[in-house]
């Protein structure tokens, strides 16, 4: 019998996967040297092999990104960044690690478990239409034209890069997760969305200056781990990290509306040497 046009599609399948975007965590441990000192040389090689197979971003079965670095401080000794559409997939790295030969010696310290996603700030191409003819384009202008159809490349471009990012080949990376503040006297979520986006513009314009020098990735946590963004930023030497927080803190968004959790920085390096690094 034929359904009734007005009738509700069926709801999708229940699933963990991502359909539209990859889960993502990152994994920092800390190396346990009483534990790593009861360990035999051939138990630690044997481990230290077992873990770059397992992080081998080329190994059947992997997630589609994983990184490996070493951090620079006490909070952790190595840390791990992986995405994948499907989050048990990623756990499963988590868990195999736990069970090897060097699980028991690398102690976990911190995790933030997130998703990617297109931020509900982005300009659509109409906005952006709008934003022009704002700043006084004539919108029958051949310049209008092109800078609409620039903008409409880049949004592709941009939203694939959000959504499944790729690593860029850079040596340094930091992490830090944030949530925009709910004081009574401050409270991001009671703005009106255009002051908002107004903001948000403002801040995305800090950012693109350090185009080609500090390549950002936002994932959204509400919903999924106790801040409401995690922040990764890599970049080309490790002055440009302090510049680009420096400067984008001065925004208004950031200045009046952001709070910041712990600061982790890391060097990407293959699983091989990160592990000679941390003396496993």
């Amino acid at each position: 019998m034929n359904r009734p046009a007005h009738a509700a599609a069926p709801p999708s399948p229940p699933t963990v996967l991502m359909t539209d975007g990859w889960h993502c965590l990152h994994l920092y441990y800390r190396v346990c040297q009483s534990t790593l000192a009861q360990l035999s040389e051939s138990q630690r090689a044997a481990g230290c092999e077992q873990l770059q197979q397992l992080l081998d971003p080329l190994r059947e079965g992997a997630p589609i990104r994983v990184q490996t670095s070493v951090v620079s401080g006490h909070k952790a000794d190595l840390a791990l960044l992986l995405l994948d559409p499907d989050p048990l997939k990623i756990d499963g790295v988590r868990q195999a690690i736990r069970s090897s030969p060097l699980g028991a010696a690398l102690i976990p310290v911190y995790s933030f478990v997130s998703i990617t996603e297109i931020s509900e700030y982005v300009a659509t191409l109409e906005q952006y239409g709008e934003r022009l003819k704002a700043e006084g384009t004539d919108p029958g202008s051949p310049a209008f034209a092109a800078k609409l159809k620039a903008y409409e490349d880049r949004e592709v471009v941009m939203r694939k890069q959000r959504l499944f990012p790729d690593f860029p080949p850079w040596p340094v990376v930091c992490f830090y997760p944030m949530n925009k503040i709910r004081h009574p006297h401050a409270n991001w979520y009671t703005l009106p969305f255009s002051r908002r986006m107004e903001m948000m513009a403002e801040h995305g314009k800090s950012g693109m200056k350090f185009g080609g020098r500090v390549s950002q990735l936002i994932t959204a946590s509400t919903g999924f781990d106790d801040w409401e963004w995690g922040v990764t930023l890599w970049a080309r030497e490790p002055a440009f990290l302090k510049e680009i927080v420096y400067t984008m803190r001065f925004d208004e968004a950031s200045a009046n509306y952001a709070e910041f959790g712990p600061f982790y920085v890391s060097y990407i390096m293959p699983t091989a040497e990160a592990l000679q690094h941390v003396r496993l």
